[in-house]
């Protein structure tokens, strides 16, 4: 058995664990990253970056389709639009691919060692890795439990032939002609949004009484209407239940109702789950917080030198979290002092508009007792939405009533996903209702609203 040991092993290559090592790597720490699959994780290769491939392709094509139609009010026209679905699939892959390498650019830049193999902890400064040419036993100072999170199976719906997870329907080869999601949170309703556009008909069961539950009704009103406006349809309080490959349908129960649900394809999306599983994790026995393992403000674990960062340690499950996390890690294991200090996490659900929130809802800042002061503007007032035909949404800012601190910002539009670097930092700094409404901002654009949000707040808005 070959052996090494290093300052610092990582174990898992996703978006926390690759910023961990790169950072280390940095900071002149000697490190190893171990990675079973591909560099970039869940994120990059089967989620994230793959999921707004498609989604923009399908955008596209929706168009051409809209535009064949002879509805598009933009006076453009052409026919017979097709889409070839493995020759998008094969550019996806590209694009995948190119961040694959770039990351692994990267950690040899930075100086980190990469093991491809599965880990598995032997006790907890030793791990070992069965690689292609044998075992491999690496001993670290300080290891990081980056292993990331997987879909969540049902029991009586295994995935396998036509039942999928969200990496399989990212391969799809052609588009079903009608698509059953289970699971109407972020993931269902962009997948399903993206294959209704291809061409699918799509039916949305989801078991709670509203689609996205964790956003406000607000925010996902717009949403709902874009949905129907789609030819989705959406069963709430309905529960998937079996599914007949004899006549290529979903039994469910609505209500208390037996319906069943054309679906050449069944797509899962009921949430993730951490990877606890299947790397020695019982040999050195954390502390856990339900399925998660738990952690303090520093990521470090309840035993000495282990530190865990990313979906492993919980809500929320976001890349960038995962990211902030790692870059952290790696520097207290430099000796730097550093906690986990963050105001807000930005959130981006990229449906058909996009949501972004950042910081408190209105209903969880009332909730800490807190008198606040709410603006909202919509972007039917927003020049640059009328021109881009995109009008359905706004932008709400909330904030303290006493003294004018932002608590939290949250958009619904189209692309407003770009605008959540604003909303975040005016929350990290620490800005006011006065700060927002007193910047330039430039004109036309959408970020205009973010703007007017802050003066309607402040009783004054200009354009509404």
């Amino acid at each position: 058995m070959k052996e090494i040991s290093c300052k610092l092993l990582v174990i898992g290559a996703g978006p926390g664990g690759y910023i961990a090592a790169i950072r280390a790597g940095q900071l002149g720490i000697d490190t190893v990253i171990v990675e079973k699959a591909k560099a970039g994780g869940t994120c990059l290769n089967v989620g994230c970056i793959p999921s707004k491939a498609l989604i923009h392709a399908a955008e596209e094509f929706h168009k051409l389709r809209a535009a064949a139609s002879g509805r598009n009010p933009l006076g453009l026209s052409l026919a017979n639009p097709s889409i070839d679905l493995a020759h998008t699939v094969a550019w996806k892959d590209g694009i995948v691919g190119r961040l694959n390498g770039g990351v692994t650019g990267l950690l040899k830049k930075a100086g980190v060692k990469a093991v491809i193999g599965a880990a598995r902890f032997v006790d907890g400064k030793t791990v070992d890795v069965e690689t292609e040419i044998g075992l491999q036993r690496i001993r670290a100072e300080a290891i990081v439990i980056a292993t990331g999170s997987a879909p969540v199976e049902l029991p009586d719906l295994p995935f396998g032939g036509p039942i999928i997870s969200s990496t399989e329907a990212l391969s799809l080869k052609s588009v079903p002609k009608s698509l059953a999601v289970i699971g109407g949170g972020y993931i269902g309703l962009e997948l399903g949004t993206a294959f209704a556009k291809l061409g699918s008909h799509v039916t949305i069961v989801e078991a709670l009484t509203r689609i996205l539950p964790q956003y406000d009704a607000d925010l996902t009103k717009p949403i709902g209407k874009r949905l129907g406006e789609l030819g989705i349809e959406v069963f709430t309080q309905t529960v998937a239940k079996s599914y007949s490959a004899e006549t290529g349908s979903l039994h469910a129960e609505h209500n208390g109702r037996a319906i069943d649900v054309a679906a050449e394809k069944v797509l899962v999306t009921v949430g993730r789950k951490p990877v606890t599983e299947g790397f020695g994790l019982e040999e050195i026995d954390l502390d856990r917080t339900g399925r998660f393992i738990r952690i303090d403000d520093q990521c470090r674990t309840s035993m000495r030198g282990i530190y865990a960062i990313g979906d492993v340690t919980g809500e929320p499950m976001l890349a960038h979290r995962a990211m902030a996390q790692g870059e952290m890690v790696a520097e207290i294991v430099a000796g730097h002092k550093r906690s986990w200090d963050k105001r807000c996490i930005p959130a981006v659900c990229f449906t058909d508009p996009e949501i972004v929130t950042s910081g408190l809802s209105p209903d969880e800042a009332r909730a800490s007792g807190i008198e606040i002061k709410i603006g909202q503007f919509p972007f039917q007032a927003n020049g640059r939405a009328m021109t881009t035909l995109a009008e359905d949404g706004f932008v709400r800012i909330v904030a303290r009533a006493d003294n004018h601190l932002v608590l939290g910002i949250q958009a619904v539009g189209h692309g407003v996903s770009e605008l959540s670097a604003s909303f975040s930092l005016a929350i990290e700094m620490g800005a006011r209702l006065e700060d927002i409404a007193g910047t330039i901002h430039a004109h036309p654009t959408q970020s205009e609203a973010f703007q007017e949000s802050a003066l309607k707040a402040l009783g004054h808005a200009l354009h509404i």
